[in-house]
């Protein structure tokens, strides 16, 4: 950040092509730094986004109240912790000191914020309503798991809160375990595959594993639950319950793993849609600002969006932990502001309205690397690429597109996306099948001309949701479009205005002008188990390995056909 902006922000994953990666992020925060052309020198302040003193208490004091039971996650943990994490102020400088390279150490402060404040702050402080209630739900931070609050825009305000073990990010990743998928990435796949299953199972989930308050708080039954003492999400009791073992990895989906997604989706509905009413009634406010892994849940937000008294919902871009990261640096800015506002400085929101704030390659940046791989390519104007994009669309290709900035965030709103044309009713399977490889039942979502939204969604006029962040039921003029509706009458709605992209928006109109239909399919550029592309070289070799017919880089396009 500098001088109240937001300048860049990015996830290592993008560089390193680890998805998920959790080693120290030198090649984003060396990308964050030339963005600014500055060096760790230059910084004033440095700051990460929870407090890792007491994230150890929390461990220390959960393995203590289950031992011996708990010795095999705690022989697990505690390397790590004592070679780095306790030290983490010291490995901080150590490595910005090796990312430096021009010799200029970075000799300012280092701060450590509140996990769930940090989630606060980003939601709450880039949200178009400055005052809002605030709610953070995820797994776990130092100890909260939910915390309810308020923002007047100039001030953070947490004032309840749940703590571990009694955490609904972690009853969702329970599921997610039980089901088959991998904890902390697969919960949006139990999502999907939510909307495929009946609940009959939600009755039992919350008799028997959770007792939860009219207020939204709950308190989790420790006996079916293995995190705490163990390596394990669940343990045999839990699977008791189902009379069901846990469904490994390469093992078929049945009927009831649907039913227990739809179950356990629709118990976190209900949990957080009991919870935001309650923080409305703590803390009224026209909108709700919500943050933490759990505010990715789309299909939650698209009923808490209806189905409370708030009138505005505002989720950001990245309501995880890599949001959190922005979170922490507005906290330390808003207070540098607040410092400067006694000289008369004004303080004001901080603007979120374009999330592409990662790396950008030129069209000469572009052809360079392309010939560098020995890529075929041609070069058009905007115009002539908008009408041959278009036309190769609405004959029924799947088009890799990388424009502009690389997206901050899980989702790709535009910029590093692949697009399709949405009436086709087996677009779905194919670009399950053939171009991301992986579960047939997953859904894609739409993007669509903002001005039109209303006709195919059932939304009010003024609804807008430029980083996919609600499920919304569709109307019956959607049947133009079956590739984006899903199982249960529902899509992941991306609205797109002029100003937020206006190549793409111009993309969608002419597509619209050929086939009367103001939308496409828009997915991420990547396949299954790989991070979303972020250079023209991801995107060409992500391209070759898959089934997509063409691709966009900047204003070079490639055909599958002419570029081997």
């Amino acid at each position: 950040m500098r001088d109240g902006r937001i300048v860049a922000a990015a996830q290592e994953e993008r560089f390193s092509r680890i998805k998920h990666d959790a080693g120290f992020p030198e090649s984003a925060i060396r990308y964050c730094l030339d963005a600014a052309k500055l060096s760790p020198g230059d910084l004033d302040h440095v700051v990460f986004y929870e407090k890792p003193i007491r994230k150890f208490d929390r461990l220390m004091e959960s393995f203590l109240a289950t031992a011996p039971r708990s010795l095999r996650p705690f022989t697990t943990a505690m390397p790590s912790w004592i070679k780095g994490k306790l030290n983490l102020r010291k490995t901080l400088r150590r490595r910005l000191d090796q990312v430096a390279g021009d010799g200029r150490r970075y000799v300012g402060k280092m701060h450590f914020v509140d996990h769930h404040l940090a989630h606060a702050a980003s939601a709450a402080w880039t949200c178009p309503w400055p005052n809002a209630a605030v709610l953070v739900c995820d797994a776990v931070g130092e100890w909260a798991t939910t915390s309810l609050g308020w923002s007047d825009g100039q001030q953070i305000q947490l004032t309840h809160q749940l703590r571990y073990p009694h955490s609904l990010g972690l009853l969702y990743s329970a599921f997610t375990y039980f089901c088959g998928f991998t904890v902390n990435s697969g919960e949006y796949k139990l999502m999907g595959l939510a909307a495929y299953g009946t609940p009959k199972y939600a009755q039992a989930i919350e008799s028997e594993l959770l007792n939860v308050a009219s207020d939204g708080s709950f308190r989790l039954n420790q006996e079916f639950f293995g995190f705490v003492e163990s390596l394990k999400m669940t343990n045999q009791r839990f699977a008791d319950v189902f009379d069901q073992t846990p469904r490994r990895a390469d093992e078929p989906i049945t009927d009831f793993h649907r039913d227990l997604a739809a179950s356990i989706q629709k118990v976190t509905e209900d949990i957080l849609l009991r919870t935001a009413n309650h923080l409305h009634r703590l803390h009224a406010a026209d909108a709700l600002c919500i943050a933490g892994g759990v505010a990715l849940n789309g299909k939650a937000n698209g009923r808490l969006l209806v189905e409370t008294p708030f009138q505005h919902l505002h989720v950001p871009p990245a309501p995880g932990d890599a949001g959190g990261a922005v979170g922490a640096a507005l906290l330390i800015d808003r207070a540098v502001l607040d410092d400067a506002a006694v000289e008369g400085q004004a303080v004001s929101q901080y603007s979120m309205q374009n999330a592409c704030l990662g790396p950008v390659y030129d069209s000469q940046q572009s052809s360079q690397e392309l010939r560098q791989i020995g890529a075929n390519f041609r070069s058009l104007t905007d115009e002539a690429l908008i009408d041959e994009v278009a036309r190769r669309l609405a004959d029924g290709q799947v088009v890799g597109w990388m424009d502009g900035p690389m997206e901050f965030g899980p989702r790709a709103v535009g910029r590093r996306s692949i697009l399709a044309d949405p009436r086709g009713d087996d677009v779905r399977d194919r670009m399950n099948q053939a171009i991301k490889f992986r579960e047939p039942f997953r859904p894609f979502a739409p993007v669509v001309l903002a001005e039109r939204v209303t006709k195919y969604f059932q939304v009010s006029g003024d609804f807008e949701s430029p980083w996919m962040s609600f499920i919304v039921p569709v109307k019956a003029a959607a049947e133009i479009a079956p590739a984006i509706i899903h199982a249960d009458g529902t899509a992941r709605v991306q609205t797109l205005t002029r100003d937020q992209n206006p190549k793409l928006y111009h993309l969608i109109q002419q597509f619209d002008r050929m086939t009367g239909c103001p939308m496409l399919v828009n997915t991420s550029f990547n396949v299954k188990d790989e991070p979303i592309v972020a250079s023209p070289v991801d995107a060409y070799r992500c391209f070759q390995k898959s089934g997509m017919d063409c691709c966009v880089i900047q204003n070079h396009l490639l055909d599958k056909r002419e570029s081997c």
